[in-house]
């Protein structure tokens, strides 16, 4: 069974936003709303990043497909 473009493993690049605030570096996904989390050291931030990146990216796939049955999926492109 071949697998659709969303359950393919594929090496996507997003912009990391990561900003010293006190004590702790705080970092989000400049493209993607929600993914942000937080480190006590750069390292640690980036780290927690890449882990937090693919959960969401997935959980927004999984509600997409609980919630909108006659929703369409497609690709879209932009230049910005």
């Amino acid at each position: 069974m071949l697998k659709s473009d969303h359950e393919t493993n594929m090496e996507r690049e997003f912009t990391a936003v990561i900003q010293k605030r006190g004590r702790w570096y705080v970092a989000y996904v400049e493209e993607v709303p929600g993914a942000n989390t937080q480190g006590r050291t750069l390292a640690e931030a980036r780290r927690n990043l890449r882990e937090a990146l693919p959960l969401i990216l997935e959980t927004n796939r999984q509600l997409t497909a609980a919630g909108a049955r006659d929703a369409r999926r497609e690709p879209i492109t932009v230049q910005v």
